[in-house]
């Protein structure tokens, strides 16, 4: 859990689903200060297993002077609900019990994480609008989500005089759905941590599970290209009296790519759980703009007409060597969205580049917002 930043909470918050959570809280960080027509907020939203310290992740494109200028802006970064990292999640203690939700963790959309933190802008810091929502991945899908629920006039959330609430929206790394794809790459990550013979009678211990999921996850992160040039068939040398190569192949050769996802695995296990893991992947999988609220009518309303509704700029990214997320999916969210512009960032790492090309990131983000009028700094 990560303890730094502040907490919204949001008594008997109503999910998509029609379930409600009697505490729904949501961990945030900010960076800067509001201005006195406090419209200078840039939200950037963190992917699969981040949290809400931008610093950490995305820290060279934060602070003065930098494209989330803490000068000019007010940034907000929130971890997602359903998040271990200090929102309500399968860790938090389930009220009126002693004991952590665990696999009684409600099912949470993007649409209810994406709405919750507009409540929290709106409700908590009384911002008057969003200048920019920024997201790369799973951050990128709630992006999305933030245009279709605050980009137009016809939204569900509008400013004061009934104009967007949000103003400029990009989204990184990711399409208007869930594919089939990515959902057949989550479930075999969640099918590894099932098989853990913890799971499900104890499943914060499935720990074995989890290693095998985050490295099928690394792996789709990344390209045939990227793992090329950076292990090769190289081996990892032995310590001490073994200072050699080992086999040369078999049961016990040191790969150096398996040596990397073996460091990758055991890492995870430090900072995240098992039931938490299956929890995201699932929200993640529920991504769809076309989903209606309950109530309505599923599979009447198209992605064109739904994102052909968005009014405000948006600059879509993607990344020409994502086999995770194509950049088809990009080019589709450009065409769809009506005042889209469509940039590509030119990476061997795949879906990760979104994080490892942060000077390419940054520079396609910069122009964006230059051609928009900046908010009045105090």
């Amino acid at each position: 859990m990560d303890d730094s930043g502040q907490t919204y909470t949001y008594l008997n918050y109503p999910l998509e689903n029609g379930q409600v959570l009697a505490e729904a809280q949501l961990r945030y960080q900010t960076y800067g200060q509001l201005n006195e027509t406090r419209d200078n907020v840039m939200v950037v939203c963190h992917a699969l297993t981040g949290n809400a310290s931008l610093h950490a992740w995305w820290g060279d494109m934060l602070g003065p002077g930098k494209v989330f200028d803490t000068d000019k802006y007010l940034v907000v970064c929130c971890n997602i609900l359903g998040s271990c990292y200090g929102s309500t999640s399968p860790v938090s203690i389930r009220p009126g019990t002693d004991q952590p939700y665990g696999l009684d963790f409600p099912d949470v959309s993007v649409k209810d994480t994406v709405r919750l933190q507009l409540c929290m802008l709106r409700d908590e810091l009384k911002v008057a609008s969003v200048h920019a929502v920024v997201g790369g991945s799973f951050g990128g899908m709630q992006a999305v989500e933030f245009a279709v629920q605050a980009g137009s006039t016809r939204a569900a959330f509008t400013d004061a005089h009934g104009q967007p609430f949000c103003k400029h929206v990009v989204p990184i790394a990711c399409g208007a759905q869930h594919s089939a794809w990515q959902i057949a790459i989550s479930e075999v990550q969640r099918q590894a941590i099932y098989q853990d013979p913890a799971w499900p009678t104890d499943p914060f211990r499935a720990t074995h599970g989890l290693r095998v999921a985050r490295q099928l996850g690394m792996i789709s992160y990344r390209t045939p290209q990227g793992y090329g040039s950076k292990f090769g068939r190289e081996r990892q040398r032995g310590r001490g009296d073994d200072d050699t190569d080992g086999p040369a192949y078999g049961s016990h050769a040191r790969w150096q790519v398996k040596s990397y996802l073996e460091y990758q695995g055991v890492k995870f296990l430090q900072r995240f759980d098992p039931v938490t893991y299956v929890k995201l992947t699932e929200q993640m999988d529920s991504h769809d703009v076309t989903r209606q609220p309950a109530g309505s009518c599923p599979g009447t309303v198209s992605k064109e007409q739904v994102l052909g509704h968005v009014t405000i700029p948006v600059l879509v990214l993607g990344i020409d060597s994502d086999v995770l997320y194509p950049l088809a999916e990009q080019q589709e969210l450009a065409r769809l969205l009506p005042n889209a512009t469509l940039e590509v960032i030119h990476s061997d790492d795949g879906h990760d580049g979104f994080l490892l090309e942060q000077e390419q990131v940054a520079a396609h983000i910069q122009h964006f917002l230059t051609l928009h009028e900046r908010p009045t700094t105090t």
